[in-house]
């Protein structure tokens, strides 16, 4: 081939103008007499690029190609002939006459010529098909065990491949792939071994032989040795029980080559189930790469220990020197790897020095790097929560130097992270969360920092120090921090002690340019002006807690109505506490639907549900059928007002059969009962269906718990699974599936308070009532805590799910809304005393609602 020019290296892709019909033509060259190899070799090369550019070419157009590269085998030229060869390559897939080349290919496989025969050999392969194969089979055979190593490595890759296409017939080959894993080679050596495995992966015992058998054996080449460990780590991860396997692996961390040393060591610190003795031999050798002056070998253990860190913390414990070592690494990559491992292995007393480390090393790395360490910085503050104050002074000189968005953003999470989780640094952490949207220039983390303030600023002390930051961002940002400044100036003036002086800084704001800022000023103010601490609680601290979208659509179908009666927000399903979390958390992102109104909109859509309402909740789906049936079942359960819709989510795993008119009968108890079924129109292999049935409420608002008897019914139509002919005769025939049952938790919807005192006081104990259990069967608080939750399908709030460790009492606090609008709160004491003993206290709107979650657990 000709050298490129120094134009055409400036030019770049001397191939990017090249057109199909233009490489076409030139195929006129290989007629030509005498031929000119370099001409036509550049040919090929234009074929092959518009291949590899995706261009199609008609089987007209590469039969007729194909046709005229005959002439070029003529010619000895060898960079023509390989060209020819990765030219029959790529076009063998769009024709169908590729068999044409054959006879050349054959002849150049069996030739003197040995720089012909690798590609030969290779070209061959990708033309045949699983009916000529047994043609080629007696060279294939040969090529596997030739002398050449070329020519055995082309053979046993191209066996590889073809097992996809003719399985049976490489399988009579593994007595010369055998032959060739004891090759001198290294090469040829890891092939062989890679056929082998191959067609061995159907029967693990047969490959756990071939393993044994070549470990015993030894092997020469390094890369065999790579892949024999991974194939032992891999059986080991179906069966643990095979101690042979394991003490293969093992003894490969005393093999002479670096490479299989590492693959053994990382497959031993990657394994499940692992106990800190097995592990103790990988983290020594991984401890000695860290050490090397190779900077590969040092990237390799620092970055296995990191992963081990993560399970087995005290395992690496013993090479903190070594990594603090690698911190002043040259390797940007390997010192931070070096430094988050620290933090995962480091003690609470060396907290402070790492700390000082890390602030030294951050201004050296990108901000990719800086959010990893920070992410460390966040685990290790879950670790060690009287360390926090530590953290914390060195996290926001982080947030006041140079760096982007995300970098900023895994900063403040993880400040937030600690001000949730320890109630002792929330003060300093607002403080320094102050000091930063002083100058942020991110709008969606200004806006975030805001509305914390505004929930848990005026839980603290002493509230005022925060109003100041507050206002200034009303006064000096754009519209989008104005408005969210203003409500959370709003919730500080919920504070009796604060109204009056908020009352006047939104009194200023009521005159602000943008519309949005002056309403939400205007609204606070005539709000806060009544002085009432339970329209505070409603309109200010907890806020709406229905879903926008279903508000939306509620209010559009109410104005297209008109009716008398005012609009009633308790027709109004609630909004998800997962969509709320979601909605913090991607502030600056497009919020998908949530899971409900995916369901709501769906439903709307079939005539029958339109009578019932709006949606209130939709359940988690519930398995009906073991996942190895015939037929797979499974059950959403949506609740309306007076209705509970269920939606059976069906499938048909068998080929010969067609399900027709497939509905599941429900049998009515405990007031549970069906109106009406909406069967499938049919099931066919491999395509879902659903059919649901509607089910009346009990009368007696009190009975929520139940447990439904089904049977799936249907007709069913045989099915040639090859041409899809269906029977026109069909047989009735049934099917039992599990019961479903029906908890308190799917009458109730998750709502987060963010100021459950405030909710408790604003709800009132006129509807209240106390229940005392004693739960025998349950040995820690963490379990109770879990079930509770569970079983009632409240939301949790305040972080009281979490349990502190060593405690033996808890105060669990639960939020919801009851079917029909009506608020449930919940306050659970714990005690740990012969199993678990609980008080319960409900206070909710309605006394019904009320009467029913207290009696729930019993």
């Amino acid at each position: 081939m000709k050298k490129m020019g120094k134009k055409e290296e400036e030019n770049g892709n001397p191939y990017q103008n090249v057109d199909r019909s233009t490489a076409l033509q030139e195929a006129k060259k290989f007629h030509e007499t005498p031929l000119r190899p370099r001409l036509c070799s550049e040919t090929c090369t234009k074929v092959i690029y518009l291949a590899n550019q995706g261009e199609e070419f008609t089987t007209t157009e590469a039969t007729d190609f194909f046709f005229a590269m005959t002439k070029l085998f003529q010619n000895k030229d060898i960079t023509l002939r390989r060209m020819c060869y990765l030219t029959i390559k790529e076009l063998s897939k769009m024709t169908e006459h590729a068999f044409i080349m054959t006879q050349s290919l054959t002849k150049d496989m069996n030739g003197s010529q040995d720089l012909f025969r690798p590609g030969a050999v290779r070209a061959l392969c990708s033309i045949t098909d699983p009916t000529t194969l047994q043609s080629i089979e007696r060279y294939m055979k040969q090529a596997i065990v030739d002398k050449n190593t070329a020519v055995a490595s082309a053979a046993l890759i191209s066996s590889f491949h073809l097992c996809d296409k003719a399985y049976d017939v490489v399988k009579r080959w593994a007595n010369e792939a055998q032959q060739a894993s004891s090759s001198d080679n290294q090469m040829v050596q890891y092939h062989a071994l890679g056929l082998l495995h191959h067609l061995r992966k159907r029967d693990p015992l047969a490959i756990e032989k071939l393993v044994v058998k070549l470990s015993r054996s030894g092997l020469k080449s390094p890369l065999a040795y790579t892949l024999l460990i991974r194939i032992a780590a891999k059986l080991l991860a179906d069966d643990d029980d095979r101690t042979a396997l394991f003490d293969f692996i093992e003894s490969c961390l005393r093999n002479k080559n670096e490479m299989v040393v590492y693959e053994a060591a990382s497959a031993i610190v990657n394994m499940k189930n692992i106990s800190h003795k097995e592990i103790a031999p990988a983290v020594s050798v991984l401890q000695q790469f860290c050490g090397s002056p190779k900077p590969a070998l040092r990237y390799a253990g620092v970055r296995s220990l990191n992963k081990v860190a993560m399970k087995h913390p005290s395992a690496v414990t013993a090479c903190n020197l070594d990594l603090e070592n690698l911190i002043t690494d040259s390797n940007r990559s390997i010192a931070t790897l070096a430094i988050t491992t620290l933090l995962k292995t480091g003690s609470e007393s060396s907290v402070e020095r790492l700390m000082k480390q890390i602030s030294n090393f951050m201004s050296e790395i990108s901000d990719e790097f800086k959010i990893v360490v920070v992410e460390a910085v966040s685990a290790l503050c879950a670790k060690y929560p009287r360390k926090h104050s530590v953290m914390m002074e060195y996290l926001s000189k982080m947030l006041r130097d140079d760096g982007g968005f995300e970098y900023k953003r895994a900063i403040v999470n993880c400040l937030i992270t600690i001000i949730s989780e320890s109630p002792e640094s929330k003060e300093l952490g607002l403080m320094q969360l102050c000091e930063f949207i002083e100058d942020c220039e991110h709008t969606s983390l200004a806006t975030r920092v805001i509305t914390l303030l505004g929930d848990q600023g005026p839980l603290c002390a002493n509230p005022s120090k925060f109003i100041r930051f507050i206002y200034n961002r009303v006064i000096l940002e754009n519209e989008v921090v104005r408005a969210a400044a203003i409500s959370a100036l709003a919730k500080f003036g919920a504070v009796p002690a604060l109204t009056d002086s908020v009352l006047t800084l939104l009194l200023r704001s009521m005159v602000d340019e943008d519309d949005e800022v002056r309403d939400r000023a205007t609204f606070y103010y005539h709000v806060l002006k009544l002085k009432d601490d339970k329209l505070n609680s409603q309109m200010i601290i907890n806020g709406l807690v229905v879903s926008l979208p279903a508000l939306e659509r509620q209010l559009s179908s109410y104005l297209e109505v008109c009716p008398e009666e005012p609009f009633d927000m308790k027709t109004v399903p609630v909004m998800a506490v997962k969509e709320e979390v979601e909605k913090q958390a991607t502030a600056s992102k497009k919020k998908e639907p949530s899971r409900d109104e995916i369901y709501a909109e769906e439903l709307s859509r079939i005539p029958d549900f339109q009578a019932l309402g709006p949606l209130f909740k939709s359940s988690n789906e519930q398995k009906l059928t073991e996942a190895e049936t015939e037929y797979q079942v499974s059950v959403v359960k949506h609740t309306f007002l007076k209705h509970m819709v269920l939606q059976f989510n069906c499938a048909n795993t068998l080929n010969d059969q067609v399900l027709k008119g497939l509905s599941i009968e429900v049998e009515g108890t405990d007031g549970y009962e069906p109106v009406s079924y909406i069967p499938t129109g049919e099931l066919v292999y491999g395509t879902p269906g659903k059919t649901y049935c509607i089910m009346d409420l009990p009368e007696d608002d009190e009975v929520c718990a139940s447990s439904l008897s089904c049977q799936m019914k249907f007709i069913v139509h045989d099915c040639d699974p090859n041409s899809g002919d269906v029977d026109a005769t069909g047989y009735p025939d049934e099917y039992v599936i599990d019961d479903i049952e029906i908890s308190v938790g799917d009458h109730i919807q998750r709502v987060l308070k963010p100021n459950f005192p405030a909710s408790w006081e604003e709800v009132g104990d006129e509807h209240e009532l106390e229940e005392t259990y004693h739960l025998s069967e349950i040995g820690t608080l963490e379990e109770a805590v879990k079930q509770i939750i569970t079983f009632l399908g409240m939301q949790p709030c305040e972080r009281s799910d979490k349990v502190p460790e060593g405690k033996v009492h808890h105060v669990l606090i639960l939020s919801g809304v009851y079917r029909g609008g009506h608020e449930i709160l919940v306050r659970s004491k714990l005690v740990l005393k012969d199993g678990v003993q609980m008080q319960l206290t409900v206070r909710g709107t309605d006394p019904t609602s009320v009467a029913v979650v207290a009696s729930a657990i019993a």
